[in-house]
């Protein structure tokens, strides 16, 4: 009986799927990516082709490549196909969309998903010409520079895959380099800073370079305006505070113990000082004595 009614609630669900499907309303489906869409050249990528409505055939399509770029057919319905690059090359940089068959045809694609190539030419440098070191709620400008003629650069934040931001790059005479200057900010303390940027050419912007070294910029407390009082509410000011007086307990304990040690130091000489002058009148006295009892 449980077996009866467990097939007839898979039928019912499925069946509704199709209604859906014969109504002209199919699933769109949706493209992702693993480990990321920006990857560095000789990694293993997975692009899945995911729908709610299960398919036993999916197609993959590369913009600018045959049409579909990779097709893939399951046993029975499932609801994702995943598309396996070994090792991925400049090659595979670009706009990827799936779809997926239905009762009545081939569904709607999916949204574009863009994938990166990266580590193709030498990598650009990324530097600040003001202090890496810069108050909350300020703005600080990265420069990414590179000898090679690139038609764009890219900033890129650790832990995103998004870029931050691009610029068109420029030519600089008195350096000799192309490059691109972002604007970051306003920073806070509540995240970490932390930049790689990249350089790549108008004809292949799927195609980056190498990444630049990471540029950290270390965000400082906003200085408090006179004649006003820090929020002690706030969890990061009660912690300063309870930092700060822990420093002080520790001082006036480290001063009190060089008091103790110098007082000690003292009563050691000035002991050491009485013993010397009583022995040295001892040992007059015992000379007027017999000096004495000789005459």
């Amino acid at each position: 009986m449980t077996f009866i009614f467990t097939a007839l609630l898979s039928l019912g669900l499925n069946l509704g799927q199709w209604i859906s499907v014969l109504a002209g309303n199919p699933h769109k489906p949706t493209l992702s990516v693993q480990p990321g869409s920006v990857v560095t050249r000789g990694n293993q990528v997975t692009i899945s082709c995911e729908v709610s409505t299960g398919s036993q055939e999916y197609r993959l399509y590369r913009e600018g490549g045959p049409h579909p770029w990779r097709t893939k057919n399951t046993l029975k319905a499932a609801n994702q196909a995943q598309f396996l690059i070994p090792s991925i090359e400049q090659r595979y940089g670009g706009k990827y969309r799936c779809y997926y068959k239905t009762p009545t045809g081939w569904s709607e694609h999916s949204d574009p998903l863009e994938l990166v190539v990266t580590g193709l030419y030498s990598k650009p440098s990324l530097s600040t010409q003001s202090s890496i070191v810069v108050t909350s709620g300020e703005t600080v400008t990265l420069q990414c520079a590179s000898q090679l003629k690139f038609s764009s650069f890219v900033l890129l934040k650790e832990g995103e895959q998004k870029p931050y931001l691009i610029l068109d790059s420029e030519f600089i005479n008195s350096t000799g380099q192309f490059q691109g200057r972002f604007p970051v900010g306003p920073v806070t303390c509540s995240q970490r800073w932390i930049f790689r940027c990249y350089g790549y050419h108008v004809n292949s912007p799927q195609v980056w370079s190498e990444p630049s070294d990471p540029l950290e910029i270390h965000v400082s407390e906003a200085a408090q305006p006179l004649g006003t009082s820090p929020n002690m509410s706030d969890p990061k000011t009660v912690s300063q505070a309870r930092d700060y007086k822990m420093e002080n307990l520790i001082r006036i304990g480290v001063s009190a113990l060089v008091l103790v040690c110098l007082g000690i130091l003292l009563c050691e000489a000035q002991h050491s000082q009485r013993r010397t002058q009583h022995a040295a009148r001892r040992e007059n006295s015992v000379s007027f004595t017999m000096a004495k009892t000789w005459e």
